[in-house]
């Protein structure tokens, strides 16, 4: 006899903690009920559990207050079988997306939490709420007809890059009532994530964008004909920009908005340059800056071609959708990544480079941008510039150790505030010639919290005399902190930036990294110039497949202090950090083309701690790999220096060589004795 399929009591959980919502008094809405339109519309647009469009429905969904008047979206969805609560991976966060980093729709259809939570994903994605409560429940009859059920309740956020924390067991859904709703957020805020935690989401999300950005770039590239090629940069930037919004000031723009029209003054690129418009002046960047930047973009946006309307649909309307779609989720929760440097590697085969500016445009990984930071010991009170700032990866991972600075330091939330926004406008500085390069490096900068305004488009070695650009324009920017990763193809291997930055400064640190050759003999003289006025504190050799997809290139790190001329007898920390713990493949379908081996973040701050305080650090590197030795200040050729192999023989050395002489004198004797007795028997 066939088995009897189990029986979905899904109905019977609905309508229990329906019952209960409205025994609470809460105002809920059911699966085909309007919340509001921008959450209603958000979940219209987000792909489906399924994969397609058509929408997607919470079984019940509330909007709930705090004391604080900060609103809450509750999204609720319901199963009716046993063991369908919830699917978590191998390291127990909630299971949606496959080792791929695909969708996981089987488990996104099939569990309440993970359908839940795939909700509050596309809030985060379409809306400005950043707080999401998502809870599944399920159930089951057991043997005696009695209702069983569990209960799932997860707090999906921008703090938590949209994964899902827990917040605690319950056994129902009386949290949610009035009275006890700012307990339940209380505890929700006390939800913290582990260092570790954090860094694992962050890899993960990183993983996703990459998987992202080779989508929407494969697509545009095959099916948007006629695009230049900087203006898919543009593009990407403007739609970025559109679709940020200021909150209570400048709405985001909507898909919906674009209508696609061939009226003058409201086609789709009026729409969004006028969108871009309104977000800059409320981000108060200097009118010279906005005018840049709304002239660049313009170019692009205001194109016939673009505008022209096909089959009811604009080219411009379509790209812009693809965009948001793809991306959207990750730039609108705000990762502390260089976001623009991962979608300009992806597309940098576009653009129109010699191979000498195709092989200098090159993203430095954010692991050594941070290392450079640190060695040029940046804190809340650095002034940090960049004369090759690229897309400003270097800046941004500088503007992220200042915040953290700050952040530990300053008590006061009032303060720390101030002291952010006093980093983001007074306190960086980046220069860039490339001018599509430069709109990279301007938005990034904008995502990461808008460190935007002293990001130049200029020549730093024949047009950049030290000054602020726009304000304060008389006034010299006060760089105590440089970091830098040249074009090689410039003058000294790119030697001469760095030349040219430390001789404007008075004061502080520099960290560099540079095709190894420089420290070796092609650019002797800017490197004489620079010891007559810095110290060459510590030359690190790094990994020769430190740049994935780029052939392999030797490279160093050098660190200086700024201001004080070298002496012969200054002490130089040269370390070997060729191995530096992390496995790198080029194979561009890897899940993952970088992993922690062998305590790679370990090794990367003892390299820091070791140029800081000397050899009582060495813990994963050794002696071998450590050497302090002295320089000529008038040699400039000597910087790649390694730990002198000691040739001379020690009294152990002798012993055992005696030792294995005398062995052998014996074993020979005996040899030959043997032979002799064999021949005296015959």
């Amino acid at each position: 006899m066939a088995k009897k399929a189990e029986q979905s009591v899904e109905p019977q959980i609905a309508l229990l903690a329906n019952g209960w919502l409205k025994a609470y008094g809460l105002d809920y809405k059911l699966e085909q009920e309007s919340l509001n339109d921008e959450i209603d519309k958000a979940l219209n647009d987000y792909f489906t559990k399924n994969g397609g469009v058509g929408g997607n429905r919470p079984d019940a969904k509330l909007l709930l207050q705090d004391r604080a008047l900060h609103y809450f979206p509750v999204l609720i969805e319901y199963k009716g079988y046993k063991d369908k609560l919830i699917a978590l991976d191998a390291s127990g966060q909630v299971e949606n997306k496959t080792s791929k980093n695909e969708p996981n729709f089987k488990n996104i259809n099939s569990y309440a939490v993970n359908g839940a939570v795939h909700y509050a994903n596309a809030l985060l994605h379409f809306t400005s709420y950043t707080d999401i409560i998502a809870i599944g429940m399920t159930g089951f009859k057991n043997g005696a007809g009695e209702l069983e059920y569990s209960i799932g309740v997860y707090y999906v956020s921008k703090s938590n890059l949209g994964i899902g924390q827990k917040i605690d067991d319950y056994t129902d859904f009386s949290f949610l009532k009035k009275e006890n709703f700012d307990e339940f957020i209380e505890k929700v805020r006390q939800l913290q994530l582990s260092q570790e935690e954090i860094d694992r989401l962050k890899e993960q999300r990183e993983r996703e964008i990459n998987a992202s950005l080779v989508k929407l770039n494969n697509d545009i590239y095959n099916n948007e004909k006629g695009l230049g090629e900087s203006d898919r940069v543009y593009l990407v930037a403007s739609s970025i920009i559109a679709t940020l919004g200021v909150p209570g000031k400048v709405a985001p723009l909507e898909k919906s908005e674009l209508k696609s029209s061939t009226e003058s003054g409201n086609r789709d690129g009026d729409i969004i340059l006028r969108k871009i418009q309104a977000f800059l002046n409320e981000k108060k960047l200097p009118t010279e800056k906005k005018a840049v930047i709304v002239r660049t973009l313009q170019n692009t946006l205001m194109t016939e071609n673009i505008n022209k309307v096909e089959n009811g649909e604009s080219q411009l309307k379509r790209v812009f959708t693809k965009i948001v779609d793809d991306l959207g989720i990750y730039y609108k929760i705000g990762l502390t990544t260089d976001f623009t440097g991962k979608l300009f590697n992806e597309m940098y085969s576009w653009l129109g480079f010699s191979q000498d500016k195709l092989n200098d445009v090159v993203l430095t990984p954010s692991y050594v941008a941070t290392l450079l930071v640190k060695l040029a010991r940046v804190h809340k009170d650095s002034f940090v510039w960049d004369f090759a700032t690229g897309s400003a990866g270097l800046l941004v991972a500088a503007m992220n150790e200042m915040l953290v600075d700050a952040k530990s330091t300053i008590r006061s939330p009032e303060q720390y505030e101030m002291k952010a926004a006093e980093i983001k406008a007074t306190q960086l500085l980046g220069l860039e010639i490339l001018q599509n390069v430069y709109m990279l490096a301007v938005l990034n900068m904008i995502l990461m919290g808008d460190g935007s305004s002293n990001i130049l488009n200029k020549d730093s070695l024949k047009d950049f005399a030290g000054n602020y650009e726009f304000g304060d324009s008389d006034k010299k920017f006060p760089a105590d902190a440089f970091v830098l990763n040249p074009p090689y193809s410039a003058a000294g291997n790119g030697m001469i930036f760095v030349e040219k930055a430390l001789s404007m400064m008075k004061k502080g640190y520099a960290a560099i990294i540079i095709q190894n050759s420089a420290g070796s003999g092609k650019a002797v003289e800017y490197n004489k110039k620079i010891l007559r006025q810095s110290t060459l504190l510590a030359s690190i050799k790094m990994p020769i497949d430190l740049f994935i997809g780029k052939s392999s290139v030797q490279t160093n790190i050098y660190v200086f202090r700024v201001g004080e001329p070298h002496q012969k007898d200054d002490t130089v920390k040269f370390i070997d950090f060729s191995y530096d713990g992390y496995s790198r493949s080029n194979r561009k379908k890897a899940s993952n083309n970088l992993r922690d081996t062998d305590h790679a973040k370990e090794r990367y701050q003892e390299v820091v701690d070791l140029v800081r305080f000397g050899k009582s650090k060495l813990h994963y590197l050794t002696e071998k790999d450590y050497y302090e030795g002295t320089i000529d200040p008038e040699n400039g050729a000597d910087w790649n220096q390694t730990a002198p192999i000691d040739i001379k023989p020690t009294l152990e050395d002798f012993k055992k060589t005696v030792s294995d002489y005398l062995a052998f004198e014996v074993a020979h004797i005996l040899r030959n004795a043997g032979k002799g007795d064999d021949r005296l028997g015959k």
